[in-house]
C-alpha cells in the first residue's frame, strides 16, 4: 500500500506581532487594504493569520478608515468601478 504524504500548510503568523514598527492606523489605508476583499469585506483571522488582539484593532481601524472615506464599504462605493449611466 502506498501512503500519501499529507498536505502541511505553511504556518501563519501575525504581521503586526512580527514587525513592531508596522503601524496599525486608519491613516494607512495601503496596509489596511491587504485585509479587505475586493468586495469590501474584512478578511477573517483564520485566513490572514492575524492574532486575536490585532484582529480586533484591525477591524476598528478599517471601520474608522471607512468613516473617513479612506476605504470603501462595498464595490459600489469603490472609485475603481465605473458607474453606469442611462444617457
Amino acid at each position: 500500500m502506498a501512503f500519501r504524504k499529507k498536505f502541511a500548510p505553511r504556518r501563519k503568523f501575525c504581521r503586526f506581532c512580527a514587525d513592531k514598527d508596522l503601524p496599525l492606523d486608519y491613516k494607512r489605508p495601503d496596509i489596511l487594504r491587504d485585509f479587505i476583499t475586493e468586495r469590501g469585506k474584512i478578511v477573517a483571522r483564520r485566513i490572514t493569520g492575524t492574532c486575536a488582539k490585532h484582529q480586533r484593532q484591525l477591524t476598528t481601524e478599517i471601520k474608522r478608515a471607512r468613516q473617513m472615506a479612506l476605504l470603501f464599504y462595498t464595490t459600489a462605493h469603490s472609485s475603481d468601478v465605473k458607474k453606469k449611466t442611462n444617457i
